[in-house]
């Protein structure tokens, strides 16, 4: 595998050479968008150094491997809050920009069933799979036809959905996701998107209060493991490679977290409709990400094709490329 740097990069002349020259034509539109996304309070730190030095070798690395006749399927994953829709809505920007690729990019969290669905499915099954997050509580049948009519051979005009987290439910259907154009390359992000299921035998201990005081039949658990050992495991397969966001632990996460909670309620709070967090809420809600984000801390830099390092301040580190 290659662990890039910055000093690796600035070693490598040609690299350095192709990396200025597509800054250039993307800063505008990068620069733009990282804009949109700051708020009084928060604003992003070394954004230039991010885009020179880790996105654009990522967008060369992709646009590589995409074929026209077929898109290409990127996975992205992270824990809560580590910039998964940041950082994939910049690689879209220069892949399209500078690649000329069309690119289309969708999170897995558009996909949660709509809140009746899960009143249902947490009648049915326990009653913590109201709470949207966990693999069982997407519609797992339309991401599955979604990628089917993606690849093909006669590409027809898609729908998909756009999820509202502010009221916890689906947005009309006007305000939907269209394809009209096959894509050269697709963008599919979300915090468990690639994850694996775990041994049985480790499902028995609780890793938190909530499991311990809400799970202790392992119910919910059992349940979450099996659909990704079988539905999920059959979408993440057709995924052609995997990048990970991967923070140095599940406490940064719930600070970001909480700090991303902020920024939502800044955004939606002229319009109404949602309360912010607390504190504790925002640790509660957490604890259902819990298992499988610890899990993937562990098992996700074996098999990710690209491991983006983040530090304590938000900001990559390091990447990590696997050779294949």
């Amino acid at each position: 595998m290659t662990v890039l740097t910055i000093q690796w990069i600035k070693k490598n002349k040609s690299s350095m050479k192709l990396s200025e020259e597509c800054f250039k034509k993307v800063k505008k539109d990068c620069f733009k968008f990282i804009k949109s996304q700051e708020t009084s309070t928060e604003k992003f730190g070394n954004k230039q150094g991010m885009i020179k030095n880790y996105l654009i070798p990522i967008c060369f690395w992709i646009a590589k491997k995409a074929d026209n006749k077929k898109p290409y399927f990127v996975g992205l994953a992270g824990g809560q809050g580590t910039g998964k829709t940041t950082i994939s809505s910049i690689i879209k920007i220069i892949l399209e920009k500078y690649f000329k690729l069309k690119v289309f990019k969708i999170s897995i969290d558009d996909f949660y069933k709509t809140r009746k669905e899960r009143i249902a499915l947490s009648k049915k099954v326990h009653p913590m799979l109201l709470t949207r997050g966990v693999p069982g509580t997407h519609d797992i049948n339309m991401m599955l036809d979604f990628f089917k009519k993606s690849k093909a051979k006669k590409f027809k005009n898609m729908k998909l959905p756009n999820f509202n987290k502010a009221i916890d439910d689906r947005f009309p259907k006007k305000k939907w996701n269209t394809i009209n154009k096959r894509p050269d390359v697709i963008i599919f992000e979300g915090w468990c998107v690639g994850a694996r299921a775990e041994a049985n035998k480790t499902l028995k201990k609780s890793i938190n209060s909530m499991e311990k005081a809400n799970d202790h039949k392992l119910v919910w658990r059992k349940y979450v493991n099996q659909q990704l050992k079988t539905k999920y495991k059959k979408l993440y397969s057709q995924l052609n490679c995997m990048i990970y966001l991967k923070a140095k632990n599940f406490s940064l996460l719930q600070k970001w977290r909480l700090k991303q909670e902020h920024k939502l309620w800044l955004k939606t709070k002229k319009k109404g409709g949602h309360k912010i967090m607390s504190k504790g809420d925002v640790i509660n809600f957490m604890q259902t990400y819990q298992r499988i984000t610890q899990n993937m801390f562990k098992n996700m830099p074996k098999y990710a094709s690209i491991i983006l390092n983040l530090n304590s301040n938000h900001q990559i580190k390091t990447a990590v490329y696997k050779s294949k």
